[in-house]
């Protein structure tokens, strides 16, 4: 099988350094709707002007690099033993090349692993599909949006909830609205609709490689993802939470089977600073895509 080491580096660079065209975009057009010379629209300038430098200097967006998260699809045969090898010795090199900040720590000590590897860090989804090339998609989960995710179990005891659409809707409002721009707004929610407490939460960041002008293939689920988005913008939280009128650039929603007595909703927040970038590796060809 290839080593595909410097290629990972280089979609770690790409994640770390270079918003997706369509996240910047959407705050532009965030900026534009907003009043002139509020503390919304001066946010809004602020955050576009850090995206222009960053790409201009390759250097990382945010201070907070994050938790690297990977997803990886491989053709059968090839080893994800070796690949997950080559993937840590990646994130190595990105650290080292100041790509990435050191951030794993281990969690009872606090000490600092120095090259952003650790016990199951960074974080490695396998799949195996029928493709003939290997694709790697990386999310860069800052900590601050991270600390904004939220699991309900529904019926929950914070409020009434049906389980159903409407038991969604209000789950995500509570997520949204208890927020308040601590994940660095506006930001963007994946949402997991079913499974176990696990599957769920990995569900709804899975959903963050959507883009934001995409169309959920459910008509229900398209639905109540523009319906939500519309709303929580109407809650008036705003950029970092100084008021206005974008509090998120997109609502994505995907749903699981559940077993009966369970029926889980999961809020993955991602911050303005959308890091997620997906790369396609096919016989020494590489193609580096804004999202999967």
């Amino acid at each position: 099988m290839p080593d595909i080491t410097e290629r990972v580096v280089e979609l770690i660079k790409s994640a770390s350094t270079d918003l997706s065209p369509d996240v910047e975009q959407a705050l532009l057009a965030a900026k534009t709707a907003e009043a002139a010379g509020s503390a919304a629209e001066g946010a809004l300038q602020t955050v576009l002007e850090n995206v222009r430098m960053s790409r201009t200097t390759g250097r990382p967006i945010c201070q907070d690099t994050g938790t690297p998260i990977f997803y990886v699809w491989n053709p059968e045969g090839v080893s994800q033993r070796e690949l997950l090898k080559q993937i840590r010795a990646a994130v190595r090199i990105a650290t080292e090349r100041a790509y990435l900040r050191p951030n794993a720590v281990a969690a009872l000590s606090g000490k600092n692993s120095g090259d952003n590897t650790g016990i199951d860090f960074p974080t490695v989804h396998f799949e195996e599909w029928g493709h003939d090339y290997i694709q790697v998609g990386l999310l860069l989960k800052g900590g601050g949006s991270e600390n904004c995710g939220a699991q309900y179990s529904i019926p929950s005891p914070e409020f009434e909830a049906s389980r159903d659409l409407k038991g969604v809707r209000k789950a995500v409002l509570d997520a949204a609205h208890k927020a308040q721009g601590f994940g660095c707004s506006p930001g963007v929610l994946g949402v997991g609709v079913g499974g176990d407490r696990v599957t769920s939460m990995l569900k709804a960041k899975e959903q963050l490689f959507r883009p934001l002008a995409d169309t959920n293939a459910s008509p229900e689920l398209d639905a109540l993802e523009k319906q939500l988005q519309r709303e929580i913008n109407e809650l008036g939280i705003g950029p970092m939470g100084f008021g206005g009128k974008t509090t998120v650039l997109g609502v994505k929603i995907g749903e699981l089977h559940r077993v009966p007595a369970s029926f889980f909703v999961s809020i993955a927040y991602m911050c303005w600073a959308d890091r997620r970038k997906v790369m396609t590796i096919k016989e020494g060809n590489v193609a580096l895509l804004a999202a999967r």
